[in-house]
């Protein structure tokens, strides 16, 4: 039986931080994954989607033009360059030779195979067992969660990888889930020429944040004509020959479509990597970690399958973490109360901590305030494509930010300033009593602090 110091199943972000962190420390360090070494967000998530992104919102812009500054020709989007760049500069056409090369190159030792956790001290990789000496570490992500929906199955359906490696688009598509990754897809989609429908059970889109960004962004989708459909499940698939799919809702009506996108959510399973043999139950959505990312003695774990975010900056951040802890190094443990994260729509969502509904029901006294992004000096003057909204929740008792929503055009960076206000606990007095720079979309936030109540 071959010996390591460290095995890492799992080579997503968090992953592929640790093992070749270690392996650069001067650990032999054994990396396994049976899919990309990488993961899901430079293959599939988030480079790849953020591309797409990127180009939608350029289309968006050429057309806002002759609102702002006179007059284009007709805007025709073209998908082939976004495939194209998909290929060359994200995934090497889904070939992670690369990646590979970059940790082998550490020292470290690759196997591709299912891993799974024998014992702190022992690791299977398909039938083949490794020893280990210092511990095991598990990041092996999650995957597309497919709802139980009568005839989905056969009916078939995308998940983001199938948009992501798509070479030509559907005319049409209905999109189960309207969170962070169903709107992000369907309003790149839509921008591209497809027709699309957004299916949410939820009373709103993005269920997840403030209701009032998922307000707003309906009606920008709907302004894009995208059907969107809120409060109503899918009820039933069925195949529709020559037409592709029917998705019949439970309020009785049915959207048709070419193509159907599964978009509800990711889900990780530990009983797959075994942890079962270090007492976590066999029915767990998550792995339970204390605030080194330990699971017990000698066995680590990051990323989505310890349900603290199912975002790459949350596996990096635990990735951190766990070699500092591994090497005995000093550092501080985690702490998820200012995790920010950013749906990377037009406008984008950035939030950072507790909703409002998450404070009321946490504290005993709680302050809200917000601006309208339009409203605000730089709002009013960007005019079109202007839509958003700065909301700040305060523990009055305490006087600070313990969550914060930046929506708007480059919400996602103006979150910056909130997430350093909810984690190093800034004053909302000091908060109040600074110089925010004029024009900006950041100024915003004075306004929403000067409305506390």
């Amino acid at each position: 039986m071959d010996t390591f110091d460290i095995a890492v199943i799992g080579m997503g972000p968090g992953g592929e931080h640790v093992a070749g962190t270690l392996a650069e420390r001067g650990l032999l360090v054994l990396g396994v994954d049976r899919e990309l070494v990488g993961g899901e967000c430079p293959y599939w998530g988030c480079v790849p989607t953020k591309m797409m992104v990127r180009a939608a919102d350029s289309l968006a812009e050429a057309r806002r033009v002759s609102t702002l500054a006179g007059t284009v020709g007709a805007v025709v989007p073209d998908w082939g360059p976004v495939a194209q760049r998909i290929r060359a500069e994200a995934t090497d056409t889904w070939d992670d030779t690369v990646a590979v090369d970059r940790f082998t190159g550490k020292g470290g030792v690759f196997v591709r195979g299912t891993g799974r956790v024998v014992s702190p001290t022992e690791v299977d990789v398909d039938g083949i067992r490794y020893a280990v000496r210092r511990g095991v570490v598990v990041a092996t992500g999650g995957t597309a969660a497919i709802p139980p929906i009568p005839g989905l199955a056969q009916a078939g359906y995308w998940t983001n990888r199938h948009v992501v490696e798509a070479t030509v688009l559907p005319d049409s598509i209905v999109i189960l889930g309207g969170g962070a990754i169903g709107c992000e897809l369907g309003q790149v989609l839509a921008r591209f020429g497809v027709d699309v429908s957004i299916v949410e059970a939820a009373p709103r889109l993005l269920p997840l944040e403030e209701p009032e960004t998922g307000e707003i962004l309906a009606e920008v989708l709907a302004a894009e004509g995208i059907d969107v459909r809120t409060g109503v499940a899918a009820a039933r698939v069925d195949g529709a020959a020559g037409r592709g799919v029917v998705v019949r809702l439970a309020d009785g009506t049915e959207v048709t479509a070419e193509r159907v996108l599964v978009a509800t959510g990711r889900r990780a399973d530990p009983s797959a990597v075994g942890l079962a043999a270090v007492g976590v139950p066999l029915d767990a959505r998550a792995v339970p970690v204390d605030d080194r990312c330990r699971v017990t003695d000698g066995v680590w774990a990051v990323g989505d399958i310890t349900g603290k975010g199912a975002f790459t900056h949350v596996a990096m951040y635990q990735a951190g973490i766990v070699i500092r802890d591994m090497l005995g190094e000093d550092g501080p443990p985690a702490d998820y109360r200012a995790l920010p994260r950013v749906t990377f729509t037009d406008p984008e969502v950035g939030a950072v901590g507790l909703t409002e509904g998450q404070a009321r029901d946490q504290l005993r006294n709680v302050q809200v305030g917000s601006t309208q992004v339009p409203s605000t000096a730089r709002g009013w003057m960007h005019r079109v494509g202007n839509e958003g909204v700065i909301k700040v929740v305060a523990d009055a008792d305490r006087g600070v930010l313990v969550g914060a929503t930046a929506m708007g055009p480059m919400g996602g960076e103006v979150l910056g300033a909130l997430s350093v206000a909810v984690h190093a606990e800034v004053p909302v007095q000091t908060l109040g009593s600074m110089i925010y720079a004029y024009p900006t979309f950041h100024r915003g936030i004075e306004d929403a602090l000067g409305r506390l109540s």
